[in-house]
């Protein structure tokens, strides 16, 4: 199917938001490693923004689901860690639960 990038986008989003929690952990963890390791991509500053975006839109999308689930304590600070990131980067914070308090 050839479907255009926003399209596509659209659907991916759809299909995440749809997902299991342990897909959503999987999502977690691969954003995570990606953010961290972004320092490292030998690609311009606004494909770097991009890329964060992206990332956090994809967080946005996973974090309650995953912030409601109390069997993975580490969780949490997965999610704030992904949050300094962000911050590096100028991002809005996706509002975890440590981010009410």
């Amino acid at each position: 199917m050839s479907l255009p990038k926003k399209k596509k986008e659209q659907a991916y989003v759809k299909q995440l938001t749809e997902s299991s929690f342990d897909a959503k952990l999987i999502k977690l963890c691969d954003i995570s490693a990606n953010l961290s390791d972004l320092k490292n991509y030998d690609v311009s500053k606004s494909k770097k923004l991009r890329i964060v975006r992206q990332k956090r839109r994809y967080l946005f999308v996973i974090k309650n689901d995953l912030l409601d689930n109390t069997d993975y304590p580490k969780i949490q600070t997965l999610l704030e860690s992904t949050e300094q990131i962000l911050k590096k980067y100028g991002q809005k914070s996706i509002k975890t639960k440590s981010n009410h308090s």
